[in-house]
């Protein structure tokens, strides 16, 4: 609804927990009571009438006892009674009593309180009735020269509303508009004036327009607003016009409100494609996310942005705009920030990487100096991501951001250190060149890590691309390092002990006991007594183990194994003594893990499998065999070259899938003409083809239906977003197309008198269950016999749960009095696929959202299909989610499947979900479960009603 169209008072609360009195009470009320009775019954009436009652007695009662009052509070009331009242007979015919209503009128209008006046002349917009308002226009004239801006802006307001109706009324309204567009001063009226005129009579607003092009730029904003959509309109029917007010839109750019630099930039972009208009219209969402702010507003515009982007000839203009984008990351919001730092990468080139990778080192510094907080991880995180990238798409510049990065393995929030081992495990793998230089930063730092997750991968990469002889001393001189002193049961009990000299001294007091291998074993009581200050002079590698995580335990096993099989290759020919020596000195390091893990000094115990790991490494560095040395030193890095190059076919798999698909056209296709074809008759228009074209907009063509009409029709048709609402013997028919647009649904409602009756107030009434609200109630109308009317009516919708509109058409015949006549609409359900869209995460993320997320809702597989690829097909198509597992991961055939699926909606609510699913021997269906993670309660159940109601239909109905 326009702001022209605004309710036209102040509406005064009525409360709906009235106890409905009985009109011979009312009477009595409004002509004996005081101001205050008085008031509160008129509230009680307006409540019953709005509710379907009639109260034909009490219309002279009200023009005989409350209508001459002067109460403010009165005047307000009764404008809103006297717009919900009946105000016709049986037949059609106005009420007499009205022209009473009518002279109450006129006198508010030249009321000498300017308030009262333009309240009036508000409410004069709302009427329907030619016959109240034809006495009136004299008056209404003469108030667009009252001295009060008030009441000539309304009068304006009430001018453009009854010329659009009636025109027989005031059929020179645009001339006496325009004549008063020219003199006036004040900015809100000439906005109305304007807008009249824009919509009544745009040659003239052209004109105004014209003849002050030069003044555009101290207008008040509201009035630019209007003529940044006049403008917008006009090009548009007539293109040759873009070149006499593209100038204007240029200098409402720098215009100081946001909201009109906001539309002016819009409009510039669609008016012309030329690369100085679009860099204009960037720089300007560029200042407007800067300056504002507003997080909301920031994220739309950023929008813009990116659908500037998507436009092909306009993403080399925005990547000169690189440097300005990234000013954006001043904003501490997380997700402003992510989206920012993805419109930059999308953009940066080989022209401006080294500037971006510049600014995106001091945002790491920066980060360096903030107070840990929650969003400061996630956003080193993203920091840290985008440098990977930068550094895969532009390998140039890799030398200068690894050490960056690696500053970032120090980090104690893991998140960030965790992607920082993710990318040196690419790079060392990419870039051959840069392997002594990430060997060299990660030894370098490798005493300072702080997460046993970030330090396994660290031994990972340093046991796989460790290849020199010096690199190999150096990262077991590192790691012995980390692991401190040996034999390492000893080292612990001299240091329990508090005397690093004399352990038989300690052994006297009893609490060392010998078992019969020779090995020390205490009670846990033991470790109680350590002093805190011992644990955290501990080595990192150390500290681990003695916290029970073996499992770094049997890394370290692997990254002895590949190391000592290295180094055994370097000397085989030259020292063999020497290589022995040293695998035999790693040999000694497992075995010291392997007793300090059997010692009780650990606040656990080691598990059997990492035990069976370091056994089997000891094994392999005792006895050397081909086969096995191939699988750790070939194996291995044919594994990781698997996993990179899928990682890049899924990239270029999810970058196909967001372009935009072209119209592919064979070059034997023939070519129609619709002016030429026809069914049989040359040169006539076949406009049955051409209309039904036009009703499946969106759809596949008519060529390619095949079979009956329905057949032809693909999901996107606007024939299939029609809802049915009443039956086809209803007195009334109705029906509703369902416009879903992000936030807002707008429901077309067709509705058809089917009798041969006239219809008045025919009323549509709707009511919403789950988080939707109706945003305005629609207006009653008048049909008449087998007429025909739409009928709009918004929606706004909160959150992604399945909603339900429901509602019924309410109507009286021929303005008889009694009970008015319902027919009962069919509900109306929104679908909470028009909300959800496939998106993509990471692993960690996945897992640390579904440890975060509190609502799970656990959905059994029902389904008659055999086929476990096809049942996770038709899941997908279904739920509109995302596959997160690699498509070679599902390959093959097996009896059993395990998927994480993913979206998000446009609400910014994330939806997670893992089937596990099977196919017996017995029972060929396919079997098993899905579960479902969500923040919120309603997105967890919603999806999970969607898949219980996929499941039931077959797989057929939805693929076609």
């Amino acid at each position: 609804m326009s702001s022209i169209e605004q309710p036209c008072y102040t509406l005064i609360n009525i409360s709906s927990d009235y106890e409905m009195p009985n009109e011979m009470q009312l009477k009595a009320d409004l002509e004996k009571g005081d101001s205050k009775t008085k008031i509160e019954a008129l509230k009680k009436v307006i409540h019953m009438i709005a509710n379907g009652e009639r109260l034909p007695g009490l219309l002279m009662i009200i023009i005989r006892f409350i209508l001459p009052l002067q109460d403010h509070t009165i005047k307000k009331l009764l404008l809103i009674f006297w717009e919900i009242v009946p105000k016709t007979t049986a037949d059609g015919k106005l009420l007499q009593e009205m022209i009473l209503v009518c002279d109450a009128y006129r006198k508010d209008l030249q009321h000498p309180n300017e308030y009262l006046r333009g309240s009036t002349l508000r409410f004069l917009c709302k009427l329907k009735e030619p016959e109240l308002l034809e006495p009136l226009m004299p008056t209404i004239r003469a108030c667009l020269e009252h001295r009060h801006s008030y009441v000539r802006r309304n009068a304006v307001l009430a001018i453009f509303t009854i010329y659009r109706n009636f025109e027989f009324l005031i059929p020179d309204a645009p001339e006496l508009i325009a004549n008063f567009l020219d003199g006036e001063q004040d900015m809100s009226c000439k906005r109305n004036a304007f807008m009249m005129l824009l919509h009544a009579d745009q040659d003239r607003a052209l004109a105004y327009l014209a003849s002050c092009l030069d003044q555009v730029a101290s207008f008040g904003d509201i009035l630019q607003l209007v003529i940044v959509e006049l403008i917008y309109k006009v090009c548009h029917a007539n293109p040759s016009e873009r070149s006499r007010f593209i100038r204007c839109i240029y200098n409402l750019l720098n215009s100081s409100s946001p909201a009109v630099r906001y539309e002016a930039a819009g409009t510039l972009v669609t008016l012309s494609n030329a690369p100085t208009a679009v860099k204009a219209a960037a720089s300007c969402y560029i200042e407007l996310i800067v300056k504002e702010s507003d997080n909301n507003v920031k994220l739309i515009v950023l929008d813009r942005l990116i659908a500037l982007k998507d436009h092909p000839s306009h993403e080399r203009v925005l990547q000169d705009l690189v440097m300005d984008i990234l000013r954006v990351l001043s904003s501490t919001d997380l997700e402003v920030r992510k989206k920012t730092l993805n419109l930059a990468l999308d953009l940066v080139s080989s022209r401006n990487i080294e500037e971006m990778v510049f600014v995106l080192k001091n945002e790491v510094e920066k980060t360096h100096n903030l107070a840990e907080h929650e969003d400061t991880g996630k956003y080193r995180q993203l920091l840290v991501r985008t440098l990977h990238t930068c550094s895969i798409k532009f390998p140039d510049i890799a030398a200068t951001v690894i050490p960056v990065l690696i500053e970032f393995l120090s980090d104690s929030i893991e998140l960030a250190a965790t992607d920082v081992m993710v990318f040196l495990r690419e790079a060392i793998y990419l870039f051959e060149s840069l392997r002594p230089l990430i060997i060299q930063h990660l030894l370098e730092v490798f005493q300072s890590i702080k997460s046993a997750n970030v330090h396994r991968a660290a031994l990972w990469i340093l046991g796989e691309f460790a290849n020199s002889q010096e690199d190999i001393e150096a990262t077991i001189e590192q790691i012995k390092i980390s692991l401190g002193d040996m034999p390492l049961v000893e080292d612990e009990l001299k240091k329990a002990a508090g005397d690093t000299e004399n352990i038989e001294e300690f052994g006297s007091s009893g609490s060392q006991l010998v078992t019969s291998d020779g090995t020390y074993a205490t009670q846990s009581a033991f470790i109680t007594n350590t002093p805190r200050n011992n644990q955290s002079k501990r080595p990192p590698l150390r500290q681990y183990l003695i916290d029970g995580d073996y499992y770094i335990g049997a890394a370290l096993g692997t990254t002895f194994t590949k190391l000592g099989i290295r180094y055994a290759e370097i000397w085989e020919g030259q020292d063999p003594i020497k290589a022995n020596q040293f695998c035999v000195n790693l040999m000694l390091i497992l075995t010291y893990i392997l007793r300090l893990g059997k010692s009780g000094i650990c606040s656990k115990p080691i598990g059997i499998d990492d035990e069976d790991k370091i056994l089997e490494s000891i094994k392999i560095l005792n006895n050397r065999d081909t086969e096995i040395e191939n699988i750790y030193l070939q194996e291995c890095s044919k594994s990781l070259n698997e996993m990179l190059a899928a990682k890049v076919d899924e990239e270029s798999s999810n970058k196909k899938a967001k372009e935009k698909p072209g119209h592919k056209v064979n070059v034997d296709d023939a070519i129609v003409f619709l002016r030429t074809s026809s069914n049989g008759t040359e040169g006539t228009e076949n406009v049955f083809e051409l209309s039904l074209n036009q009703a499946v907009a969106g759809g596949s063509s008519i060529h390619q239906s095949s079979g009956d009409g329905a057949s032809g029709l693909s999901t996107n048709s606007k024939l299939n977003k029609v809802t049915q609402l009443t039956g086809f013997s209803d007195p009334v028919y109705a029906e509703a197309y369902v416009h879903v647009n992000q936030y807002d649904i707008v429901l077309d409602v067709l509705i058809v008198n089917q009798t041969g009756d006239t219809l008045q107030n025919c009323t549509l009434e709707l009511a919403t269950m789950g988080d939707l609200k109706l945003v305005e109630k629609p207006q009653p109308v008048v049909l008449a016999p087998h007429d025909f009317c739409n009928i709009k009516a918004s929606v706004k919708v909160a959150s992604t749960e399945n909603g339900i509109i429901f509602g019924n058409i309410v109507y009286d015949i021929g303005g008889a009095i009694g009970d008015r006549n319902v027919v009962v609409l069919d509900d109306i359900r929104i679908d909470i696929m028009d909300y959800i869209m496939p998106a993509i995460c990471n692993d960690s993320e996945f897992r640390q959202m579904w440890t975060e997320f509190e609502w799970e809702n656990k959905v059994s597989v029902s389904t008659s299909l055999t086929d476990l690829n096809e049942y996770l097909a038709h899941l997908l198509k279904s739920t509109n989610m995302k596959c997160l597992t690699p498509e070679k991961a599902l390959s093959g055939q097996c009896g059993f499947m395990a998927a994480n699926l993913y979206a998000r909606s446009i609400f910014g609510e994330d939806a997670l979900a893992n089937l596990s699913i099977e196919k017996g021997i017995d029972k060929p269906q396919v079997s098993g479960h899905i579960r479902i993670r969500a923040k919120s309660q309603g997105m967890a159940l919603s999806l999970g009603d969607k898949i219980n109601m996929m499941q039931k239909r077959p797989y057929k109905a939805v693929a076609a």
